[in-house]
């Protein structure tokens, strides 16, 4: 009968320990600290697997063993050069000293305020100190096009980056980290997710874009009229050259075909009388086909020496 109480027993006490919390678990990704009244006892407990802490009186908390990820706010800033842009940055970090951590910020959240204020600081520092330039061009490695070299469009003039917004990101992280090391948070990167112009200037902007573009293409345009004025004006001194060579080589050859046609006709004239009466009387025939149509009328003395054949075939 004695064994019954004491069963009674042993089980009230492992009800009270199960539902008490004496025991919680640790995940392979996680760092637990036990706290007691607030203040932290023992060392974090980073082995995964089945735990025991006093019930009651101390608590669990989990703090994060993987990278953990920054996205900060976009934030208006003043370049070198005095150009208000608009920088959005991220940023990946680890919970390096869990102890430290923990008493300094708590939890993720106030880690994330707390990134913000000193990224976002440092971010300001490194774009007021450089020209927009830098924080556009990706590395200074990047190269202007040869044709834009130089090239003034009336409100811009492109050049070569100096550093780069790599290395600007790089100076970021370098003046970040080390203001984080006692809050036990290691800083392992720090990127420009966007840079955009300030949203009320952007209209200004974009006109600015548009006029650049449209004297660009203007000037295109004219050096392609000027090009083709000259290709007209080339096609037609070649082409009145051609003519010109072809007008004389016609008329040389029409001077050469009647000199010809001189010398045969003079020639047949002198060798007989016949052949001087055929040679008028072709001659006459031809004046007749040029002169005479169907339409022709002709008034003529009996006399004339265009009626003269007439004359003879009425005999």
């Amino acid at each position: 009968m004695r064994i019954v109480p004491i069963l009674i027993l042993a089980g009230a006490v492992l009800l009270v320990l199960v539902f008490g919390g004496a025991f919680f678990t640790v995940h392979q990704t996680e760092t637990v600290l036990l706290t007691q009244f607030g203040r932290v006892v023992g060392e974090p407990i980073s082995e995964p697997g089945l735990h025991w802490k006093t019930p009651f009186v101390q608590e669990v908390h989990r703090l994060e063993k993987r990278l953990l990820e920054f996205d900060g706010t976009a934030t208006q800033m003043p370049t070198k050069d005095k150009t208000y842009i608009e920088v959005d940055t991220f940023a990946r970090w680890r919970i390096a000293d869990p102890l430290k951590f923990f008493e300094s910020l708590r939890d993720e959240r106030s880690a994330d305020s707390r990134l913000e204020d000193i990224i976002g600081s440092e971010v300001r520092s490194a774009v007021a100190g450089h020209e927009l330039i830098e924080i556009v061009r990706s590395d200074k490695a990047r190269t202007v096009p040869a044709e834009a070299k130089g090239q003034s469009t009336g409100t811009s003039v492109l050049r070569q980056a100096r550093r780069g917004r790599l290395e600007i990101e790089k100076d970021v992280l370098a003046a970040s980290a080390p203001k984080l090391v006692p809050l036990g948070i290691e800083l392992l990167d720090v990127r420009i997710k966007r840079v955009n112009y300030n949203s009320a200037v952007l209209p200004t902007i974009y006109q600015r874009m548009i006029t650049e573009r449209q004297q660009i293409a203007q000037r295109f345009r004219s050096e392609g009229e000027g090009e083709a004025a000259r290709i007209l004006g080339r096609k037609e001194r070649d082409l009145r050259e051609v003519e010109s060579i072809a007008y004389r080589q016609v008329q040389q050859t029409r001077g050469e075909a009647d000199a010809e046609a001189t010398r045969i006709y003079a020639e047949a004239y002198g060798q007989s009388p016949e052949a001087r009466d055929l040679f008028a009387f072709l001659q006459t025939l031809t004046t007749y086909r040029a002169v005479l149509g169907s339409s022709t009328n002709l008034v003529l003395s009996t006399d004339s020496d265009l009626f003269r054949l007439f004359r003879q075939m009425q005999k």
